[in-house]
């Protein structure tokens, strides 16, 4: 019977495996409901949303019964001017997971090639094998380098061909935490074939100490695409709100595609509020900078190898008894990221988290190290 329904999927979807999002969170809280469940799995922004941003979508409740703005104008326009971009370079999504997705259903299809990185945001690769393309998945830098597993930009340059449609590059990189220049991208943007674009995915740019974006650089080139959103730094994770920034030429072909009310109208409202408050954000960037210190220093004590990450996540090689490990993090109720499912079966990934949520994982690390063997 199974084998019926994948016959009935389309040939690009049969075999495809789903997005993993990790855990069952809502089962894990309520198993861990007496005691509380330490959440460092899901790269959120431990200290919530600008109040102005709570502010603004409760007001919005108000008027649930009606659809919100199609266009998003409010936000596309704050968006805009804090960009420094005409407001029809901006596309909005629910999140930029739907904005990647709706990339490679844009740009590629069956027979082209899509460039990404080992290591990368799985998504590229998903979004890219969902359309039929053929994914090339780029090797990453070595793990004993200055950036472990990072993104070797020049053998992605070599690995463009005449059926390259689309390039993924994620900067800072999920999962490693690793980051690059955006200066070093003009020798891929001047390879890319006529026919390719480069999208780069820019999640966690607002951790940067200093907001280096591509944007800075080479804002309005024709084949370049950059998605943002506001499920990290700005705390709104539960909103779904992402947003693109190309050249209106590239943005129209988005808007062909994208999915009508796809922002829902509180959503709008908190964004938008949000995008008005940027001493919020700069404020959580230096309190992650802070944690981030506290945990990477923590974990390097215990013996662990701790990739130096520009992000709210840490990647940390537990070693061989890795899944061990996790698996009794998880039953004294704090929830990483394993990354078997990358390829790095012996690293996890770890959010970081409020001073208590940091201190409470070193500790239970350190109950579940004295009980692995000698």
């Amino acid at each position: 019977m199974t084998d019926a329904f994948e016959n009935l999927a389309a040939a690009p979807l049969r075999g495809l495996a789903a997005y993993d999002p990790g855990h069952d969170l809502e089962a894990l809280r309520a198993r861990h409901a007496a005691r509380g469940l330490v959440e460092l799995g899901s790269n959120e922004n431990p200290w919530g949303p600008s109040p102005a941003a709570l502010a603004a979508a409760r007001e919005a409740l108000a008027g649930l019964h009606r659809y919100p703005d199609p266009r998003g104008s409010a936000l596309r326009q704050a968006l805009a001017a804090r960009h420094r971009v005409a407001a029809d370079a901006i596309v909005l999504g629910n999140g930029s997971h739907e904005l990647l997705m709706l990339a490679a259903q844009v740009f590629a299809g069956p027979g082209d090639e899509v460039v990404v990185s080992r290591y990368g945001f799985a998504v590229h690769a998903l979004a890219a094998r969902a359309v039929g393309a053929r994914v090339v998945t780029v090797d990453a830098l070595p793990e004993q380098g200055p950036a472990p597993f990072g993104h070797d930009l020049e053998a992605m340059a070599a690995a463009l061909g005449p059926r390259t449609r689309m390039v993924y590059v994620c900067n800072p990189n999920n999962p490693t935490g690793t980051w690059f220049p955006p200066a070093r991208l003009e020798a891929l943007l001047e390879r890319l074939p006529e026919s390719c674009v480069l999208v780069v995915d820019e999640a966690y740019a607002e951790y940067l100490d200093a907001a280096a974006s591509v944007l800075d650089a080479f804002a309005g080139h024709p084949r370049l695409v950059v998605t943002r959103t506001f499920s990290k730094a700005y705390g709104l994770a539960g909103a779904r709100v992402g947003y693109a920034i190309a050249h209106p030429g590239l943005a129209g072909l988005f808007e062909r595609l994208r999915e009508s009310f796809n922002v829902s109208l509180p959503a709008l409202a908190a964004a938008t509020a949000a995008v008005g408050d940027p001493g919020y954000v700069e404020d959580v960037r230096a309190r992650n900078a802070t944690e981030r210190a506290f945990l990477a220093a923590g974990l390097r004590a215990r013996g662990m190898t701790v990739v130096d990450s520009r992000t709210n996540f840490l990647l940390c090689r537990l070693g061989v008894h890795c899944a061990r490990i996790e698996a009794g993090l998880l039953e004294r109720g704090v929830v990483v990221r394993p990354m078997a499912g990358y390829g790095l079966p012996q690293h996890v990934r770890i959010s970081i988290g409020r001073r208590e949520e940091n201190a409470a994982l070193l500790d239970a690390l350190d109950r579940v190290l004295e009980s692995l063997p000698c």
